[in-house]
């Protein structure tokens, strides 16, 4: 009974996988509540995922790579890498990619890509290449870059500690990375040679950019004498009701109003700059109470009315606001909610104009609308608001990008203690997660980081992921359940050629992370390959590092890994182009990877 019980919440767990009723990590944590409440686990197996030594591991690492980032040192190369990117597009192509797959090996690599996109569309707006040239190769780089190391990738981390506490090994710093080189080095040719010429040139003309299209929904609004929406509530008003505006400012007399929550009580003759569709802005002129002043406003007037205040405004720098383009990264806050149960306009005194959620824009309604990681946004607001969402890691910059500078009094200290946490994991003195720890403790007694920006640093959600899914693989491991699928598995193919097998578990692993993602196939696919192994009677690692090598080296869908969804947006992708590209390089892979892995790692 307890086998059907868990092979069934698995079956559940996957739909929820594959349908994203909810994010990734709720669902996680809603299959370890099955497991909880079915008994198939007991309450201290279930919640056993939150003190693993791959979520203890990787929320270490999530802090030393924000100590990394927040020292300046990859924007302190932007110039560089921004001067070579402009000679010509395969020289950006080789510039970008090897520089993310580089630091991807050693550092999260959403991070790396986030500050690589900002830089990639600086390139493109100067150049004329088209960002969905260059975006999908950066993303197959972090890709690559991460599976060359242990810590490269949360799913590297958690299959060497699953391993280790089922008896086995743990994995080496650098042991996958021989086999790994030799794969980024085909993936990285078949980027400059056939990538090219199957990536879609996407130009963003001047008629339809995020921004452009946005301001054609801006209009100026004078309420006049018989209004019905004077003296009421601006969240009770029929502007917002009826005719779903969002308002930016108001102009009181000689008086702008620039932050007005939902409570704000409008009166005669304010004149209200607003975004509203086309189809409601022609119903309201019609409707009587509302004169429309010079129908749409343009980009100059609406530059004018941001930065020329009048004499009794009061506004200082700061506040002045313009439109920022803005993408919603990995474990953003803001994920899975709503601009309305977020009360964002309240919140975070900025206006949201238009989400582009993928390849689709979409302006009306959107305060409804459940925000995703990738999302594009585009926020009205003032340097010092965009400032407080982008510290607070809710969004990141794609417009108006500017260096970091490089804190070399943080920079130096933080880099060696980044080279110590690895060299002393790589030369067996102690476990990653004995290094990552006292390295993370470094970093805050030496006040690189403080104890509040290494908590922000953590991303909340991927440990709550990471807890969730080990929970599926104790209760595979508890109930009988790998041992299950493994023997069938052996009865298929028991007398196969042992590289058919590698071939076998990297093609199931590597498809099923395209639809569940990397982290929820690895806490499957791990007790299952080792029991195969044990049951075929041959070393688990050659299986293991094909699991490792899979879960990583996904690239069909944006959904494959966190990567592939951070440039989905701002590349103004298709689902088809990740198809298109990315099916012949995972099948390239998957064969190279048959015959290399059997070669580094002895059955």
């Amino acid at each position: 009974m307890e086998l059907y019980l868990t092979l069934g919440i698995i079956a559940i767990g996957i739909f929820l996988f594959v349908k994203e009723f909810f994010s990734i990590d709720t669902t996680s944590l809603l299959i370890m509540a099955m497991f909880i409440v079915s008994g198939v686990l007991s309450p201290e197996e279930g919640f056993s995922g939150f003190i693993h030594p791959a979520t203890l591991t990787l929320g270490c690492m999530f802090v030393i790579s924000a100590a990394i980032f927040k020292s300046g040192i990859i924007d302190g190369l932007s110039n560089k890498i921004i001067k070579l990117a402009k000679i010509h597009y395969i020289v950006a192509l080789i510039v970008f990619t090897f520089v993310t797959g580089l630091f991807s090996a050693f550092v999260n690599d959403t991070a790396v890509v986030a500050i690589m996109i900002p830089m990639a569309l600086l390139v493109c707006k100067e150049t004329g290449i088209s960002p969905s040239k260059l975006l999908i190769p950066i993303s197959f780089a972090a890709c690559f870059g991460g599976a060359c190391t242990l810590i490269g990738t949360g799913t590297n981390i958690l299959i060497s500690s699953y391993a280790q506490k089922s008896g086995l090994p743990e994995f080496g710093m650098f042991e996958l990375t021989p086999v790994a080189l030799i794969l980024a080095a085909i993936g990285f040719f078949y980027m400059f040679v056939i990538a090219p010429f199957l990536l879609p040139k996407r130009e963003k003309d001047n008629d339809t950019t995020l921004i452009k299209q946005a301001e054609k929904y801006m209009a100026e609004i004078i309420l006049t004498d018989s209004c019905p929406d004077i003296n009421k509530k601006l969240i009770e008003t029929k502007l917002v009701v009826d005719y779903k505006i969002q308002l930016l400012t108001v102009i009181r007399g000689t008086t702008r109003i620039r932050d007005c929550s939902s409570e704000f009580v409008l009166e005669k003759n304010d004149i209200l700059n607003v975004v509203i569709s086309p189809e409601n802005l022609i119903n309201l002129k019609d409707t009587k109470g509302y004169s429309i002043q010079g129908d749409k406003l343009r980009e100059n007037e609406a530059e004018e009315i941001d930065i020329s205040p009048t004499e009794s405004t009061k506004d200082i720098p700061d506040n002045q606001r313009k439109i920022y383009e803005v993408l919603i990264p990995i474990g953003s806050s803001l994920s899975s909610k709503s601009l309305k149960e977020l009360r964002f306009r309240d919140v975070y005194r900025s206006s949201v104009l238009a989400i582009r959620q993928r390849n689709e824009m979409i302006m009306q309604n959107i305060s409804e609308l459940k925000l995703k990681e990738g999302d594009m946004l585009l926020i009205y607001s003032s340097e010092k608001d965009i400032a407080r969402l982008t510290a607070q890691h809710a969004v990141f910059m794609l417009s108006n990008y500017e260096k970091q500078k490089v804190n070399y009094k943080k920079a130096i200290p933080a880099l060696l203690i980044a080279i110590g946490v690895i060299g002393a994991a790589s030369l067996n003195i102690t476990s990653i997660l004995m290094s990552a720890m006292i390295g993370c403790l470094l970093l805050i007694t030496t006040s690189i980081l403080k104890p509040q920006e290494a908590y922000e640093a953590i991303n909340w959600k991927v440990i709550f992921m990471i807890a969730g899914v080990l929970s599926m693989g104790n209760a595979l491991e508890s109930s009988g359940g790998s041992t299950l699928i493994s023997g069938y598995i052996f009865d298929v193919m028991g007398d196969l050629d042992k590289r058919i097998t590698v071939g076998l578990v990297f093609l199931i692993t590597f498809l099923s992370t395209n639809i569940i993602s990397g982290k929820a196939t690895a806490g499957l696919m791990t007790p299952i390959v080792i029991s195969l192994a044990s049951a075929l009677q041959i070393s688990e690692r050659p299986l293991l590092i094909a699991v490792m090598l899979a879960c990583a080296l996904t690239f069909m869908t944006p959904i494959a890994n966190p990567t592939n969804t951070m440039v989905y947006a701002p590349g103004k992708y298709k689902f088809n182009d990740y198809l298109k590209v990315g099916t012949p390089l995972n099948i390239i892979i998957w064969i190279a990877a048959t015959f290399l892995i059997p070669l580094f790692f002895p059955f």
